[in-house]
């Protein structure tokens, strides 16, 4: 039954609140968890949950998600039927670039019309979660649906980052709001609020009415948030609500917000905790990603009496083509080909690949994006006047090195 389902993956994103992480890169294609691309994760998903029709729409900055994609997630069969494909923009029915997230569909309308499917599964690719969608579609079919949305129950403080969506006691959308400063919360739960997690499953028929209504609508901005699902409330269309929290807590699912960088910093060091959040680790549910092939990380010196020269690594991650020559990693998330040279102290830090680290050189609360050169003696994270003169820094105090910045 999963052939009926078409799936597209929203991936052309500026994630600017990720800046300077997103300086040459989409947000879909930035480094999480030493090894993979955030877009792994929706891929993932697709794959476990049986999808295998996917698009992926790409616009911002995307040389570096389309050479992930090629190289990485060239795994499908075409005799049967099976694909993942960039869809870049292409002014297919106008002279404009992709406008908003549901104009992004109506330029690739021409997919439907090919594919055919009963259901089309809207994803996004910049999050970072587990999540069996055939349970949402099988729920969507379940409820007879012209649209379900999927919400995820979050603290009310996060409102004027997400749309926030009210649910009646049957389980139907009623009501939806873009980016509120005083949100409708959940009845029982004046704390937190349902928050649109950007996965919508519509009939194929509703989707391509809506989406020709809307491109002849002058004032749309020609998103799903904030004109197809208010248009839609007005026609009183049956839009039903799949609650991801309650069902997350009976299946062991996932979902992690990462639209601020300490929200990505946070979400990467759950990683290294004894019992994360989120467990990478599960057989049944794999993340899969590219990876070039490296030889194994090591550590270089086992210390004496009077140098102290130890090279080790705890309760980190550490990536393939990783060198820990007499320094200390804790804490912390290396992705391949990082070097840590003598005497060097890391402590809950991100460094992304091809780092190199000088001896004695101190980095604590950091990200150090690709190919950074850690001078010698360098300290980062010790001292926020200092850091502030080179370096981005995040409200949390999260000091970011762009990367292949020059030190000197």
């Amino acid at each position: 039954m999963m052939k009926k389902v078409l799936t597209f993956i929203m991936a052309g994103g500026k994630g600017e609140r990720l800046w300077p992480l997103t300086k040459d890169r989409t947000k879909p294609a930035v480094p999480f968890g030493g090894i993979y691309r955030i877009i792994d994760f929706t891929l993932s998903n697709c794959i476990n949950s049986g999808l295998r029709r996917v698009y992926i729409l790409t616009q911002y900055k995307s040389a570096s998600l389309h050479r992930h994609i090629r190289l990485g997630w060239n795994i499908m069969s075409s005799e049967l039927g099976e694909y993942i494909e960039i869809l870049p923009a292409q002014q297919r029915v106008s002279e404009t670039w992709y406008l908003g997230t549901a104009d992004a569909i109506y330029q690739n309308l021409y997919t439907l019309e090919m594919d055919k499917p009963d259901e089309v599964l809207i994803l996004a690719g910049d999050h970072v979660y587990k999540m069996n969608y055939y349970t949402m579609i099988d729920f969507h079919r379940y409820m007879n649906a012209d649209l379900t949305v999927s919400v995820v129950e979050v603290n009310k403080d996060q409102s004027n980052q997400l749309g926030v969506v009210e649910v009646d006691d049957k389980g139907k959308l009623i009501g939806f709001q873009e980016k509120p400063s005083d949100p409708k919360t959940i009845p029982g739960n004046q704390t937190h609020i349902c928050a649109s997690m950007g996965i919508y499953i519509f009939k194929h028929g509703v989707l391509e009415e809506e989406l020709h209504e809307d491109s002849k609508r002058q004032n749309s901005s020609h998103d799903f948030g904030k004109d197809i699902i208010p248009q839609m409330l007005k026609k009183k269309r049956n839009i039903a609500v799949f609650n991801f929290s309650q069902r997350s807590r009976k299946e062991g699912n996932h979902w992690r917000d990462i639209g601020t960088m300490d929200a990505y910093y946070e979400a990467n060091m759950d990683l290294v905790r004894v019992d994360p959040t989120f467990n990478l680790y599960e057989k049944d549910w794999p993340i899969r990603t590219y990876q070039e092939q490296f030889p194994p990380a090591k550590t270089v010196f086992s210390g004496d009496e009077t140098t102290g020269r130890v090279g080790l690594f705890l309760d980190s991650l550490v990536a393939g083509g990783c060198i820990i020559s007499g320094g200390r990693v804790q804490r912390s998330i290396l992705s391949p080909n990082v070097r840590v040279n003598s005497f060097c102290e890391i402590y809950d830090s991100i460094l992304m690949e091809g780092v190199n680290v000088g001896r004695y050189a101190k980095i604590k609360r950091a990200i150090i994006d690709k190919d950074v050169n850690i001078p010698p003696g360098m300290v980062i994270g010790y001292n926020p006047d200092e850091d502030k003169k080179r370096f981005e820094i995040s409200k949390s105090g999260i000091v970011v090195v762009a990367k292949g910045t020059e030190i000197k």
